[in-house]
């Protein structure tokens, strides 16, 4: 069964946009090149002067060609990618027709030739009709497979991006859950207050993916986490945070602190009997945001604990890469009895 056109349209550029007309004047300008070269084994003047002459077509047609899009780009987008493809490609072949026309118009005007309608006119437009043919049937080719690609490596870092966020631990949930029943009785309000900390929570982590929130949005986000936490463990959690110079116009990845805060208490809190400090520090330098979140180490180390703290970061860290690229850093250490993760990502205004 065909799909119908608002299935296929993502697949079909924008022929009107400034990329597009781009790629057609130049083009167009290798063709000439590649003609002069073809038919002048030697690059001398007369060479040079039928280059001129072959430029000037080719930048008529391509012109024309690129204000014929602009304004039919519209309509274009609305079709299938099939129907659309061969409105282009007759629209190349009327456009290339008229310059050819018009070349010949202007070139009787300066007095380049002789007569208005030469003999070999007939033999140019047919030459002009079939290379514009040669040319558009791989040219419009290549720009639908080229926007096909630039679609589908879209879709999977969106879907990538869904499936490293759907990734994030659950099992606080449960444990939150637990302390929810344990203060439905003793202590409603509060009881109530957790719930709605949650359900922010889970809203966020059910959102688009891709999406970028403000660093004030996202510290809300943590501090609501870090209070329902606050409930389970009591006076064992105590939480810092230290902030310099964060421009609240700073954007960052929605969640891209709860994880490794989870991640903290789980492996360096809930472990000590004494429990400890989170600490969480933000801080820019030049066009970068650094985010470093430290806690204690437990008393007793185990292999559980660094595979648990790896599977969290690599988590995190592929976020970071797909949504920032090489401009993303991510490190972990341990240092004076402290395990910390560093942050790094260029600072994206909202």
């Amino acid at each position: 069964m065909p799909k119908a056109p608002d299935e296929e349209r993502h697949f079909l550029p924008n022929f009107g946009s400034f990329g597009i007309a781009i790629r057609i004047i130049l083009l167009s300008e290798l063709i000439a090149i590649i003609i002069t070269l073809g038919r002048n084994p030697l690059f001398d003047e007369r060479a040079w002067q039928e280059f001129n002459i072959i430029s000037a077509f080719a930048l008529l047609v391509s012109l024309c060609g690129v204000i014929a899009l602009k304004f039919i780009s519209p309509f274009i987008r609305r079709m299938s990618a099939l129907a659309g493809s061969i409105v282009v490609f007759l629209l190349l072949l009327c456009v290339t027709a008229l310059a050819t026309e018009l070349t010949v118009y202007m070139l009787f005007d300066l007095g380049l030739i002789a007569e208005r309608w030469p003999e070999w006119r007939e033999s140019l437009l047919v030459r002009s009709l079939i290379i514009a043919a040669l040319i558009g049937i791989p040219g419009l080719r290549y720009l639908f497979l080229r926007r096909r690609a630039e679609t589908d490596a879209r879709e999977r870092q969106e879907a990538k991006l869904q499936a490293l966020q759907s990734r994030i631990r659950p099992h606080f949930l449960f444990n939150s859950m637990n302390s929810v029943a344990s203060l439905t009785r003793s202590d409603p309000a509060k009881a109530e207050a957790v719930l709605q900390d949650l359900a922010d929570l889970f809203r966020v982590l059910l959102a688009d993916a891709r999406k970028l929130v403000p660093i004030s949005t996202e510290r809300e986000i943590s501090r609501q986490y870090l209070e329902i936490e606050k409930v389970r463990l009591g006076d064992r959690l105590n939480v810092k945070w230290h902030v310099s110079n964060v421009p609240r116009y700073a954007m960052i990845p929605a969640l891209t602190l709860q994880p490794l805060l989870e991640n903290a208490i789980y492996h360096g809190i809930e472990p000590r009997f004494a429990g400890g400090t989170v600490r969480i520090e933000l801080w820019t330098e030049g066009d970068m945001l650094h985010v470093m979140i430290s806690n204690p180490l437990p008393d007793v180390p185990s292999a559980a604990h660094n595979q648990g703290n790896k599977i969290a970061q690599d988590n995190t860290r592929e976020r970071l890469m797909t949504q920032f690229g090489g401009r993303a850093t991510m490190q972990a250490f341990e240092q004076g009895g402290q395990y910390h993760v560093k942050l790094g990502m260029p600072i994206v205004r909202g």
